[in-house]
């Protein structure tokens, strides 16, 4: 099994939890954010030095309230590589409908030769309508519901642009010509004459595996037709159980036979202590600054229905004693998120696995601390040798 980390990518944030601001009120200044940017540095040294396969980032614009504060994943990656020596570094996600696909692929490349083909190629269609109408992608309400006219668009324009995209990586010269973009465009003069194909320079060396966002039924069903790697999130045990069978299902379908943990990685919350109170009581306020961050968009409505209720509600806010139980955070000693690890290895097939170990209210030397109990306490219980001597 590979194990990776993803980072959310915040400032510093100490009064974290329900009892602090509200999220929509927060505000930093440029100190709060320069100062941020040693942190992910930071992270990467450690994660290279206990041995994580791959650091993930994420792409987010204009968050003056200090959450996801990474506008790209590509830059950052290939100058931490340059301060590392095996890690991996991937993009959770480019959110393509905001790139140029042609620029996008560019520095994909490019940044994939010189960090030595250490980058992995992560894309998403993105959700917050602040960044994505700034920066000229079609949407309108966002995570709360995107109107169905903006919903089809930012498809068309998604699915559009990583046709293009894999025709570049994949062709010594290409043109295409579809609804939202022509490569090249008709008539461009060049040399006594006009350019009628484009050559992607530079380009990458080698297949370049895809990682994408898995969060509707449609998007699943794109992900398993043209074989990029699903990612899932947040969703309970037996919801997740059902997320992994159904892509199975459709790639089959599309006429691929998919082995039980193939192209499928689970991003799993994941915070270690002495005990499961200690452990419990380090993670509670960086657990309920996300909840109450991201429940009024819907992301935990992929948790099965609260005792009582026939449905689970759209904007749930789930306890930590919640997250626990359905299995989307794993918190306490090694011993317990090594278990509910392994449930997840036993049920599904597990190969591919992500673990969030950053969070709004944790200092650096709390993020390192986890990256270091996984390595050496949860690891060796699944069977995994971490470290760079295991690689």
């Amino acid at each position: 099994m590979r194990i990776d980390t993803n980072l959310l990518g915040t400032v510093a944030m100490p009064d974290a939890g329900h009892d602090g601001p509200a999220a929509t009120s927060r505000r930093y200044g440029r100190t709060a954010f320069a100062d941020a940017y040693q942190d992910y540095l930071a992270y990467a040294r450690t994660a290279d030095e206990t041995g994580f396969d791959t650091l993930w980032y994420t792409e987010h614009h204009f968050q003056h309230e200090g959450y996801e504060v990474i506008p790209n994943q590509i830059q950052l990656g290939l100058y931490s590589s340059a301060k590392t020596e095996r890690l991996n570094f991937g993009q959770m996600f480019n959110i393509v409908p905001q790139w140029h696909p042609l620029r996008l692929a560019e520095d994909f490349a490019m940044a994939d030769i010189l960090s030595g083909g250490r980058m992995r190629f992560g894309v998403g269609r993105g959700t917050v309508p602040r960044e994505m109408q700034t920066l000229g992608a079609m949407i309108e309400s966002g995570d709360n519901g995107m109107d169905a006219t903006a919903e089809q668009a930012n498809r068309e324009v998604f699915e559009e642009a990583m046709a293009l995209i894999r025709l570049a990586f994949a062709e010594e010269s290409f043109s295409f010509e579809g609804k939202h973009f022509v490569a090249p465009p008709p008539g461009i003069p060049d040399r006594d004459g006009v350019v009628t194909e484009l050559t992607l320079v530079p380009n990458v060396m080698r297949p370049v595996e895809i990682y994408q966002a898995c969060t509707s039924p449609r998007t699943v069903d794109y992900v398993a037709e043209h074989g990029h790697v699903g990612v899932y999130t947040r969703q309970s045990f037996t919801r997740m159980k059902r997320a992994w069978e159904k892509h199975a299902e459709l790639a089959e379908a599309h006429g691929r036979i998919l082995q039980p943990g193939q192209e499928r990685m689970l991003v799993l919350h994941a915070h270690v202590g002495d005990t499961m109170e200690s452990a419990m009581a380090s993670a509670r306020a960086t657990h309920d600054e996300l909840a109450k961050l991201l429940s009024p968009y819907g992301r935990f409505a992929t948790y099965d229905p609260p005792a009582g209720m026939d449905s689970t509600p759209f904007d749930f806010l789930p306890t930590l004693e919640q997250s626990i139980e359905q299995g989307v955070y794993a918190v306490g000693t090694a011993d317990d998120v090594a278990a509910t690890i392994d449930r997840y290895r036993q049920e599904i097939g597990l190969e591919l696995l992500s673990l969030s170990l950053d969070g709004p209210g944790l200092l650096r030397e709390h993020v390192e601390e986890q990256m270091h109990r996984v390595s050496s306490d949860v690891a060796p219980l699944l069977g995994v040798s971490m470290g760079a001597s295991a690689k």
